[in-house]
């Protein structure tokens, strides 16, 4: 990301106070065109509550959102919940956007579902389901996409293709990225800029720094720092679905920017 991106929304000084709970104290954020910001912490964070206040579903006790007026946000849940007995398929559940047509099938296209266009949402498995919802959250051309765990729900191999697609769809929209994630494993390789929370911003950076910073250490122990292996990566491939090479095989040489949990 160029340092002269364009700002997309920043959050100053924000106070959140929910009855006698203090969830939110002095927090800072910044996001730029072209960049991918992940929040991290331990449960209780006030890791939603703060994507809330920037979405501005939430108003601050304190402190100051700014955003264009013009902003368009994509939003991805973290949970989507639909009645089993509900025939509703893929194309249809989209629908419900507003949308049509042309632009859904070019949506599920982008997140590798166009396949499952007429299936219906409650047989789909649990990285096809967060793919849909991706697709959602692409149908009006965002400035920023903001997604609430989307790898949740999702095992390690379709984790790993499903944060690949995020930062491809990051590059070819050029658009921001605002993610939540509790995943210490891979989210780091996926991410340019890390903010850890835990009521307040404890530390942030570049993903490396952050895992070396005492306050991250302090969250998550010294051994979080040790399962995470930083490796970087050139991609001359892509995955699908389930995670597995196609449109090539990787080389023996080439680099690859991922994370690994060793034992």
């Amino acid at each position: 990301m160029s340092k002269s991106a364009e700002l997309l929304l920043s959050g100053e000084k924000l106070e959140l106070i929910l009855g006698q709970r203090h969830i939110l104290s002095g927090v800072d954020i910044q996001i730029h065109r072209g960049e991918i910001v992940t929040l991290i912490g331990p449960n209780g964070a006030g890791k939603t509550s703060l994507v809330r206040v920037v979405l501005g579903l939430l108003k601050p006790t304190e402190g100051r959102v700014r955003r264009p007026n013009k902003l368009a946000i994509g939003y991805m849940p973290q949970k989507l919940h639909l009645d089993a007995s509900l025939p509703l398929s893929v194309t249809g559940f989209l629908k419900l956007t507003g949308n049509r047509g042309a632009r859904i099938l070019e949506a599920l296209d982008m997140t590798g579902v166009s396949h499952l266009s007429e299936s219906p949402m409650h047989r789909l498995s649990g990285g096809e389901t967060q793919r849909v919802l991706l697709a959602r959250a692409l149908l009006n051309d965002p400035d920023l996409l903001v997604l609430d765990e989307p790898v949740q729900g999702v095992d390690v191999v379709g984790q790993a293709a499903l944060y690949q697609l995020i930062d491809k769809i990051r590059q070819h929209q050029n658009c921001g990225v605002l993610m939540v994630s509790h995943d210490l494993h891979l989210v780091m390789a996926a991410t340019d800029t890390v903010i850890c929370l835990n009521q307040h911003v404890c530390c942030h950076g570049h993903p490396e720094s952050v895992t070396e910073h005492p306050a991250y250490l302090e969250l998550f122990g010294h051994s979080a720092q040790s399962g995470v292996a930083v490796y970087t990566h050139h991609h001359d491939h892509d995955h699908d679905i389930h995670g597995d090479v196609v449109n090539g095989d990787l080389v023996d040489g080439h680099t690859h920017t991922d994370h690994c949990n060793h034992g």
